[in-house]
């Protein structure tokens, strides 16, 4: 049975790459909203793209 990723199941995943030299970006937080790490831009919660710069989460 599979199941949906979660924030838990990414963080690990995120510092299994990161041990092994990857980088990894994610989407940072303000108050309520996410915040592009590029450009500082804020989007809703379920934004998956930057509506300014065009970065995503890789």
């Amino acid at each position: 049975m599979s199941s949906a990723s979660t924030p838990d199941d990414d963080s690990l995943l995120d510092e299994f790459l990161e041990d092994r030299g990857h980088e990894t970006q994610t989407w940072e937080e303000s108050y309520n909203k996410k915040q592009c790490p590029e450009c500082g831009g804020l989007h809703d919660g379920n934004a998956r793209t930057c509506t300014v710069c065009g970065w995503s989460p890789a």
